[in-house]
């Protein structure tokens, strides 16, 4: 692997683990707070803290030489159609985990936020982005990872699949989710990742803004109070780790960054048991850790050619 390669890929484990610890915080602020409150007031304090950042950026990267921001109308298309798509990804995330049994472990929200995985190689066929035969033997472990995960525990007690409503909605989340990848794929090498993360934050913001207010109602207090699940989520989550993906996403193959992005579901996993009282593993919970990030080895110890 060559080293810029390298150093796009640890960007994007950066992301997962940020994104990961996120979950906490999401299952956190359902406290508040409702979904669409949640994402509305997160995306836009997530665009706010960015806005600063890109002139400094712009005068540190001027000195490096070569740096291009992009046309105007690929920063604006893009960033607004990311936003989009994540309006739609993150509320229906949101909303999955607002349903949940609270005994449930949040990690489960991550792995099946993570089928992304599978489904980005399906859909990277219809635009000519043939993924390598290791990065489809990576997909079909982290697939058995996430069956040992969600599933296999319910199988053993004879509870069944264990696929409520909630468990629905993520899937269809991770189906937006990996169109949200594939759109970053095709503008992060035409515009400069900072602005259109900065933009398609504003943008998912100002979409959650009609359904907080007609359908929710939420009060300052209520905000007030939910003020580190929405900080985190907003700067660290929104601000940083978006960010991190839209940079780094244009120096990898696009199946490669969606199994790397899947590791948020491990790290949401071991979060939960870290800061979540009573959280706890099963040993085919451990397995399906274990298998995820044994298809990502695979797959990033392999050649790679973000052409094929």
């Amino acid at each position: 692997m060559k080293r810029s390669s390298l150093k796009y890929s640890l960007l994007l484990l950066l992301a997962a683990l940020i994104w990961g610890a996120a979950f906490v915080s999401q299952k956190a602020g359902m406290d508040y707070v409702g979904p669409f409150t949640y994402n509305g007031v997160r995306s836009i304090l997530g665009g706010l803290v960015l806005l600063p950042v890109i002139p400094l950026l712009d005068r540190l990267r001027a000195r490096g030489g070569g740096f291009r921001k992009g046309s105007r109308r690929n920063i604006l298309v893009g960033g607004a159609l990311c936003g989009v798509v994540l309006f739609f990804g993150s509320n229906l995330q949101q909303l999955g985990i607002a349903l949940q049994d609270p005994a449930t472990n949040v990690g489960k929200a991550g792995f099946l936020t993570a089928c992304y995985t599978v489904i980005v190689p399906v859909l990277g066929l219809f635009f000519k982005k043939r993924p390598p035969l290791s990065v489809w033997i990576g997909v079909g472990i982290a697939v058995l990872g996430f069956f040992s995960l969600c599933l296999m525990d319910g199988i053993l007690t004879g509870t069944g699949l264990g696929l409520g409503l909630s468990d629905l909605l993520l899937l269809l989340c991770a189906v937006v989710f990996s169109v949200h990848i594939l759109v970053i794929d095709h503008f992060s090498p035409l515009a400069d990742g900072v602005r259109m993360s900065c933009l398609q934050f504003l943008v998912c913001g100002a979409l959650c803004l009609p359904f907080m207010l007609l359908w929710e109602r939420p009060a300052v207090s209520d905000i007030l109070a939910c003020w580190l699940p929405i900080g985190y989520a907003g700067i660290m989550s929104c601000g940083v780790a978006y960010t991190l993906q839209v940079v780094a996403q244009k120096g990898v193959h696009p199946a490669v960054a969606s199994l790397l992005l899947s590791l948020e579901s491990v790290f949401s996993v071991l979060a939960g048991c870290a800061l979540m009282p009573g959280s706890s593993l099963s040993l085919w919970e451990w397995i399906g850790c274990g298998l995820v990030f044994t298809a990502v080895i695979l797959v990033e110890l392999a050649p790679q050619n973000k052409k094929l």
